[in-house]
């Protein structure tokens, strides 16, 4: 296998990889390429930090040849001068040469703010990495294990000359192989597997003289791979992704010169839309999704200026280019119904704004869709720092698009934590823009995503209740907060895995857990699992925060506790943690522990258990641990109905 990009077994040396570097300092190069020069100038290692904003925007053969460079760096190397860049680490296996997908893997993780670790496993060597425990893919630990699959796993085991009922037989065992691959990487990996559909070839069809031959290859090739998309169902850390959606888009799936030469079975362009969906997959899973669309109005989701065209005079219906727009407008409402929060950011008069939203007849998006309407005519960075800061979230969570390039030049250079979509002029292209980076894509969908927006919307009603006191406290007393704090239950492992996964301002240790990893929790008798319900006059905030927790003799360690942004400084942390330590005194526990692991966003929590009483055990540089020896409880707050259990 390969580490940090280094080769450690001697084995076969990708020629694509070979040919692809040597050509990276020609004279031909772009000489205004950021990443190219800061390489050429030897300070790439120095300025690794600022990789993330130069790669913003970048086109794709200019991304692709930054990854190429990047790739020659050593994760350790990075790592030593930049402790604080955080890390991922995938795992590549499969049955063809792999190297050629280190390059735009490093590139696609890299561009979203994440240092690459790969470990790339040797020539067909899928089933043995996989399938023992022992290997070097189990212990590296990877937050991904990515199997790549390609047509010659199946077709290099067929008999020649073969029939479409060898092809089945050949689908039917490689099914069966990777179903168990599956099983042992639930049983023995930490991490998320990741395979893929297997495309046709049109060269392998077209073997078959008889269109009926055909067609019945391309039937039953098309039902291997429904049942490898639905090995995601039935193993939890597996993640299919469908290529054919790749491959629909007009990315070539096959070389034959490459995969004859080189064992490279997909072309070098699928292995680059495949690494942009698995770095996709990396962000998600490391903390980094997009919660916010903020949209422009006057030229992104209709056509015109509404001051001075009027609602009358808009392209929004009745042409080819008013039916872009409302596709464009009913991406956005898909994209709301599974819990994006999508607020405008639009410099207009606001009432004419929401007048539009609400009535209408051809606009698609409506007023009920969106969570905020900033409609004025201040620098639209301002508006989008007021709007993260009234949803309670770092502007880092915000996805910003515009047709101006003065706005979307100024968003990038003051906010540069925010993700911009940059639209044009030509609307038909507006939703595959949108959509190219994946901002908000997830493993599991579930019911809280879809409340979400109206969770935000009665958020953002309680912020403007506090406007109506003159203290605090009173305006928490009429919040008529309740604070449930109750053992999990198998239903809400997704939900659980969720907030590890998207929370980190009150997330003491930053770990991110899958919902298998929630559900190995929930099954383990010395876990305590806690899920923390919060409700208040505005309605229920459901699952808001959790507390993990281990027994461990007489000590009951939090292994981690997280709360959600929207419930922040209402005192249900306090609540919460007073209920754990009386359950903990009550269940006869000496003691309770709690650890902070710093994280460049969690900073406020630092002093959080010293707050409520711990003492301080250790403070190291980078994970501090704390005690409660139970004698002295802390009791919730006065305002908080708290129950332990059962239902309010």
């Amino acid at each position: 296998m390969i580490e940090n990009g280094r080769r450690v077994t001697g084995r076969r040396v990708s020629v694509i990889a070979m040919s692809s570097t040597s050509s990276l300092d020609s004279s031909s190069a772009d000489p205004e390429d950021p990443i190219l020069r800061l390489h050429r100038d030897g300070r790439l290692l120095a300025e690794y930090p600022e990789v993330r904003r130069l790669l913003d925007g970048l086109p794709d053969d200019r991304l692709h040849r930054a990854g190429r460079l990047l790739s020659r760096l050593d994760a350790d190397e990075v790592l030593r001068a930049h402790p604080d860049v955080p890390v991922t680490t995938i795992a590549i296996t499969g049955h063809g040469t792999l190297d050629a997908l280190v390059a735009p893997l490093t590139a696609e993780t890299a561009r979203h703010g994440l240092l690459l670790r790969p470990v790339i496993g040797d020539f067909d060597a899928y089933v043995f990495d996989l399938g023992d425990p022992g290997s070097r893919l189990y212990a590296a630990e990877p937050d991904l294990a990515l199997c790549l699959l390609d047509p010659a796993v199946v077709f290099d085991e067929v008999p020649s000359p073969w029939r479409p009922d060898d092809v089945q037989r050949v689908l039917a065992d490689k099914l069966a192989l990777l179903d168990g691959l599956a099983a042992r990487f639930g049983e023995t990996g930490h991490g998320t597997l990741v395979l893929n559909t297997i495309p046709l070839p049109r060269l392998m069809a077209a073997q078959l003289v008889d269109h009926r031959s055909r067609a019945a290859l391309g039937a039953l090739w098309r039902e291997a791979n429904a049942r490898l998309l639905r090995l995601a169902e039935t193993h939890p850390r597996v993640v299919v992704l469908d290529l054919d959606t790749l491959a629909a888009e007009g990315v070539a799936v096959t070389d034959p010169r490459l995969s004859v030469y080189t064992r490279a079975h997909l072309t070098p362009g699928l292995l680059a839309a495949y690494a942009r969906e698995a770095g996709h997959l990396a962000r998600h899973l490391s903390g980094r999704a997009k919660k916010v669309l903020a949209i422009d109005l006057d030229g992104t989701v209709w056509g015109g200026v509404l001051g001075d065209d009027g609602p009358d005079g808009l392209e929004v219906a009745g042409s080819h280019r008013g039916a872009a727009y409302q596709a464009f407008q009913r991406t956005v409402r898909q994209l709301a119904a599974q819990g994006v929060l999508v607020a405008v950011v639009s410099k207009n008069d606001v009432e004419p704004v929401r007048r539009m939203l609400r009535e209408h007849p051809d606009i698609l998006l409506r007023e009920d869709d969106v969570v905020r309407v900033a409609a004025n005519w201040r620098p639209k960075h301002e508006n989008l720092a007021e709007l993260a800061e009234d949803l309670g979230l770092g502007v880092d969570a915000i996805v910003f698009v515009d047709d101006s390039p003065h706005e979307t030049g100024l968003v990038r250079r003051e906010l540069p934590g925010v993700a911009v979509v940059a639209v044009d002029d030509e609307p038909a292209w507006h939703v595959s823009r949108l959509l190219a980076d994946g901002w908000f894509d997830g493993v599991e969908l579930t019911a809280e995503d879809r409340e979400r927006p109206a969770r935000y919307r009665d958020e953002l009603s309680r912020r403007d209740f506090l406007g109506s006191f003159t203290t605090v406290q009173d305006y928490l007393r009429e919040l008529r907060i309740t604070v449930r704090v109750a053992p999990a239950v198998a239903g809400e492992a997704g939900r659980l895995s969720q907030l590890t996964l998207r929370t980190n301002q009150f997330n003491l240790t930053t770990e991110r857990l899958l919902p298998a990893d929630v559900e190995e929790l929930l099954g383990d008798p010395d876990a305590l699992t806690l899920a923390v319900h919060v409700a208040d006059r505005f309605g229920d905030s459901g699952i808001a925060g959790a507390i993990l927790a281990r027994r461990e003799g007489g000590v009951l360690a939090i292994r981690n506790f997280l709360l959600s942004c929207r419930v922040f400084g209402r005192g249900v942390e306090q609540a919460a943690l007073s209920a754990l330590l009386e359950h903990a005194r009550t269940s006869g526990a000496t003691a309770v522990t709690g650890a902070y692991r710093r994280s460049p966003k969690n900073a406020n929590v630092a002093e959080f258990y010293p707050r409520h009483g711990f003492a301080a055990v250790d403070r190291g540089d980078d994970v501090a641990t704390f005690r409660h020896d139970l004698a002295e409880i802390a009791p919730p707050p006065d305002h908080i109905t708290l129950t332990f259990g059962g239902s309010p």
